[in-house]
């Protein structure tokens, strides 16, 4: 392609934009300079080999050396220059990155961040191998440059933001400059062309009503369409889940219904059915909590069924995340105006054209692409959202345009909100208080709310919690950059109105100074800590260095709350007494505030009252924190408190030390969430594909539910319903336990992987206990597998998120991923490209003081037992996600007790069997396919159906 020299005007300046031989680098200019030309080199590296390709030339193989020392010389076009680098080993490498263009060009637009990922997002034919992918990366180059050229959905604001990465020395910008047009007249800038929200009036409470069965069935039929395949489960269960929207009969005793429902039953239209019956005729909320990410989008598409109009929808339906998700406005605009250098800068610039189209602001798991922030390493990504609690409220001056207000004021009106599990917990808390609890929650994977709400209903005294919150109160203690100021600040003028509100926030700001300071960890180190809080920490660290047997193991060491020494006891009441000093004036100071929203005086317009309100909230959740320590400081030195389980901890990443602290769980945190969640509900339906566990296990069956849901803490009558998986497993899958793998012979290990990955052909997701493990097999088998033609991923290895990792996993079928518990439950895909699960040893769970204490209460080795099934189950259950998905399940532990196989469907196949034998089953192909059969399972005797 030839591009004759041209003169161009850009930016008020004029340049001369040359042609290049074939055989010069891609000359980049900058600001005064555009260049037209097509960048002539691409570079592509995998662990089987480096490619580099010549535009209208020969597509060559080069040695590591050779690729790092042109992409030293010239800037070459290639595809997540991180990923690049690492396969090279050189991980400074920098280039003409396409991913970074693709963001530029098409922002909030999704795209699998590989070659022939790539090529479809842009309707370009897909490489046939690592050879060809080099070219495709220069035709992909050439249609997002060819894209600017004319006029697309995501122009407005590219002119500006294309000139400010000039200035950045972006190595596109002058390429994209060269191409662009001008804008007839200046366009808006960002933060002028985002919409306002409006303040409207709280909902009415709902009214009473009920959905019949019927209602609901008939409901569930016009989603599904009326040639959809009649599914009796489906439709049993719509019925079920239909009683939770009756009005409850007294307080504090709701509908409750527990609902299993096997893989294939088609759960999510089942109850998205009657809630949204009972949403339209109660004019009220219905609140949809889900444990992760992946099934929140999946939720959110479905959600087009109940309203295909999307103005609609828009109204109807609400996604819900905590403040930490969204892009901060505020915190974006510092960091375009200098708050940000070098790299970083460049996020901004395009986070900030993302922030132009994006649907919601959301940035973790909405429509920012994740692979976006791994580019730029630990480039700031988490500066711009509202990590730390440094929200200003209606004294920021995007409030009236911000992300987080928007989401929160959406739900208020929305018909259907989807949330989290911990977000709901934590409205369902404040709610509570404020006399409007949530009134119908649906808990979609409801196995993981154990977990959910042991995690939130937790408190933990640690020196990162500490430190944080002195910054929250007083302010960075050193000079910086960012925006963040301390209380003072932000209640300038409600302390110049309020004396005796002055006096409080003077004390609260006092008493921070007794929590941890900058370089706390060096000094606890040095035996030199400094205030009661650090003091404290110090004494947590000698002990628990003392009793740990696993010092040198080189990560996180715990141990028991008891028999502590008379010095730690000491130090405890010290930082007990300091930790109450700031808790009384901080409450103080919750009391002024809210005594000044009463008293409305002339100054407090709308803006200032949110940010009273604001800081009022954002105090009293810090005193809760407060009380909680306190707690957990109190029970120091005297009798163990038989509800909770207190703990030491030094935690650590591979030998360095990162936080110390104390740590307090629930015995049984279903406690908690059942006063706190479910009682103050009106309905709740909880629901899962294995709610009960395996029935033959000690604890299984409903009374493990209702244990793990809070359900057995209610005065009140619960429902149960089960269906069963359509699938028929026993056709679709088989489990081999493979028999003479030596455990902790890595290098065996290593070997065992690489020959079962290679007779499955790829489509392996290979499940570790260990990420130690994981990196060596992954470290001993990747070339390997790649000169196969067979790629291979890694979490905690491959510069890239999770999310992004299941991405490419499921777009490539002869790909195949290794991680550890995030992959084990909650991914979903469905399809070829998964057809070999692997899991490297029995998941036994991890000897730790909690687990010690719930074990000895929940029965011992029963109870072990119970964790393991859980396990297993969900590891299998990534296997078979529709009616034509088969495959095998390998566990590569020959110690496997036969007591535990119970974890797996009835019927599915079960074979001890050696290395070879495995690698020959599963080269012969996959099981037979599955024969399908809707079911409801009959109740055990004495079960409510």
């Amino acid at each position: 392609m030839s591009h004759p020299s041209t003169s161009l005007r850009t930016n008020g300046k004029v340049g001369v934009a040359h042609e290049h031989p074939v055989s010069h680098p891609f000359r980049i200019a900058y600001i005064g300079t555009v260049n037209r030309s097509l960048p002539p080199l691409a570079l592509h590296a995998t662990h089987g080999g480096t490619w580099l390709a010549e535009r209208d030339g020969a597509v060559r193989g080069l040695a590591r050396g050779e690729a790092i020392s042109l992409a030293a010389e010239r800037p070459l076009v290639m595809l997540n220059a991180p990923l690049v680098g690492q396969r090279l080993g050189y991980a400074e490498l920098a280039g003409l990155d396409l991913l970074e263009l693709f963001a530029f060009v098409h922002p909030a637009r999704f795209a699998v961040p590989t070659p022939a990922g790539l090529a479809r997002a842009l309707g370009i034919d897909p490489p046939e191998d690592d050879s060809t992918a080099t070219r495709t990366l220069l035709a992909c180059a050439d249609a997002l440059l060819a894209t600017v050229e004319g006029d697309w959905p995501a122009k407005h604001g590219a002119w500006d933001v294309a000139h400010a990465l000039a200035r950045l020395r972006w190595p596109w910008a002058q390429a994209i400059i060269a191409r662009l047009t001008e804008p007839e007249r200046t366009e808006r800038g960002l933060f002028a062309k985002l919409p306002e929200w409006d303040e409207v009036a709280p909902r009415p409470q709902p009214r009473s009503v009920t959905i019949g069965e019927d209602a609901a069935i008939a409901k569930l039929g016009e989603l599904t369409g009326a040639g959809a395949e009649t599914r009796p489960g489906q439709r049993s269960y719509a019925a079920a889940a239909a009683k939770i929207f009756a009005p409850r009969m007294a307080e504090g005793r709701p509908r409750v219904m527990l609902a299993e429902a096997g893989t294939g039953i088609g759960k999510t239209l089942g109850y998205l059915a009657p809630a949204g019956l009972w949403a339209e005729q109660a004019q009220g909320t219905v609140w949809i909590s889900t444990y992760t990410r992946a099934l929140q989008r999946q939720l959110d598409r479905e959600t087009e069924r109940l309203f295909p109009d999307p103005d609609e929808r828009r109204q109807k339906v609400a996604v819900r995340k905590g403040r930490e998700n969204y892009l901060c406005l505020l915190n974006l605009e510092d960091a375009l105006f200098g708050g940000f250098q070098n790299r970083a800068a460049v996020l901004a610039q395009l986070v900030a054209r993302w922030a132009a189209y994006t649907r919601d602001g959301d940035m973790v798991g909405g429509d920012l692409p994740g692979w976006l922030t791994t580019l730029f390493r630990r480039a700031g990504a988490t500066a711009l959202t509202d990590r730390r609690g440094e929200c200003v409220y209606a004294g920021c001056p995007h409030y009236r345009r911000c992300f987080i207000e928007r989401s929160v004021r959406r739900a208020e009106e929305a018909d259907i909100v989807i949330a989290n599990h911990a977000l709901v917990m934590l409205l369902a808390e404040r709610r509570r208080e404020e006399g409007r609890s949530l009134g119908r929650i649906v808990f979609d994977e409801g196995h993981h709310l154990y977990e959910a709400a042991d995690s939130t209903f937790s408190a933990a005294l640690t020196g990162q919690e500490a430190i944080e919150l002195r910054r929250w109160i007083a302010g960075p203690e050193r000079a910086s950059r960012g925006r963040r100021r301390g209380l003072a600040a932000r209640l300038a003028d409600v302390v110049s109105y309020d004396e005796a509100g002055a006096i409080a926030l003077d004390g609260v700001i006092q008493a921070s100074a007794a929590l941890v300071a900058t370089d706390w960890l060096s000094r606890i180190a040095e035996g030199m800590p400094l205030g009661p809080v650090e003091k404290l920490l110090g004494a947590v660290r000698a002990i628990t260095l003392a009793r740990a047997t696993a010092a040198d193991a080189g990560y996180g060491i715990e141990t028991e709350a008891a028999e502590l020494d008379g010095a730690t006891v000491e130090a405890a009441h010290e930082a007990t007494v300091a930790l109450e000093a700031l808790r009384r004036p901080m409450v103080a100071l919750v009391g002024r505030l809210r005594a000044v929203l009463e008293e409305a005086p002339d100054w407090l317009d709308g803006p200032a009252r949110a940010r009273i309100e604001g800081a009022a909230a954002g105090l009293d959740v810090r005193a809760r924190t407060i009380a909680a320590w306190l707690g957990l400081l109190g029970r120091l030195g005297g009798p163990p408190d038989p509800d909770y389980v207190d703990w030491l901890a030094v935690d650590r990443i591979e030998g360095r030390e990162f936080d110390i602290g104390l740590h307090r769980h629930w015995l049984d945190p279903g406690r908690p969430l059942a006063a706190t969640v479910l009682a103050p509900a009106h309905g709740v339906l909880v629901t899962s594909a294995t709610l009960t566990g395996p029935q033959a296990s000690a604890g299984g069956g409903w009374a493990r539910a209702e244990t793990r849901s809070g359900a057995r803490h209610l005065d009140t009558v619960v429902d149960r319903f089960a269906a069963a998986s359509p699938f028929d497993y026993a056709s679709a899958a088989e489990v081999l336990i493979v028999t003479d793998i030596k455990r902790g012979d890595t290098a065996q290990l290593a070997h065992a992987y690489a020959r079962l990955v290679e007779a499955s052909k790829g489509g392996t997701l290979g499940l570790f206990t260990a990420i130690s493990r994981l990196k060596a097999v992954y470290a001993r088998i990747a070339d390997r597998l790649a000169r196969e033609g067979l790629p291979l991923y890694a979490q905690h290895v491959d510069p890239i998120d999770t999310g992004t990792l299941v991405d490419i996993f499921r777009d490539d079928p002869h790909a195949s991923l290794l991680g550890t518990d995030a992959l084990r439950d909650g991914i979903d895909v469905p399809g070829h490209s998964l057809r070999l699960v692997i899991m490297e040893q029995v998941p036994w769970p991890r000897p730790t003081v909690l687990h010690a204490a719930r074990r000895a209460a929940g029965g011992g080795t029963a109870y072990d037992d119970e964790v393991v099934r859980a396990r297993l189950a969900q590891a299998f259950g990534r296997l078979i996600r529709r009616a034509d998905d088969a495959g095998r399940f390998v566990l590569l532990s020959s110690a496997t007790p036969s007591r535990l196989l119970d974890a797996f469907p009835p019927g599915v196949p079960i074979r001890r069997v050696t290395l070879d034998e495995a690698v020959a089953r599963i080269a012969t192909g996959l099981p037979s396919g599955p024969r399908l059969g809707h079911q409801v399972r009959e109740p055990a005797s004495g079960e409510a159906a």
